[in-house]
């Protein structure tokens, strides 16, 4: 088995010796908490949770894509927000990404995340050639 890093050049890489994005043993991708930051790393992508959740999938796209895996091999996610109340406009960005059976999903309210303004973060798990496609 061999842990090989992934990146895409729509998705800013954190800085060294920080974590890694992406990184995929065998089949098996997991992917760190991304936030609707831009390429910058400060200026925010969106003000509503709708926004930051769609900015967020994307990268989540670019990032599984890199690997040669699509979004349907995505198996699991956890969803961090910072008001239980965006949950419907995490979901509807949500189904733009995802169809067929969706991934496992936990959804958790937490008091803050690394910046004011970031509403949500979302990690995720991929097996990659485990979807239909």
């Amino acid at each position: 088995m061999k842990k090989e890093r992934f990146c895409s050049d729509a998705v800013r890489e954190p800085a060294d010796g920080m974590w890694s994005n992406c990184l995929r043993v065998d089949d098996l991708i997991m992917i760190s908490g991304m936030t609707a930051r831009g390429r910058d790393g400060e200026t925010l992508v969106g003000d509503t949770a709708y926004t930051q959740a769609r900015t967020v999938f994307q990268k989540i796209k670019d990032l599984v894509e890199a690997t040669g895996a699509v979004m349907d091999d995505i198996v699991k996610m956890t969803i961090f927000v910072t008001d239980m109340k965006d949950n419907a406009e995490v979901w509807k960005a949500r189904r733009e990404f995802f169809t067929g059976d969706f991934p496992a999903c936990s959804l958790v309210q937490v008091a803050a995340l690394a910046k004011p303004g970031i509403l949500l973060e979302i990690e995720a798990v991929a097996v990659a050639g485990c979807s239909a496609d």
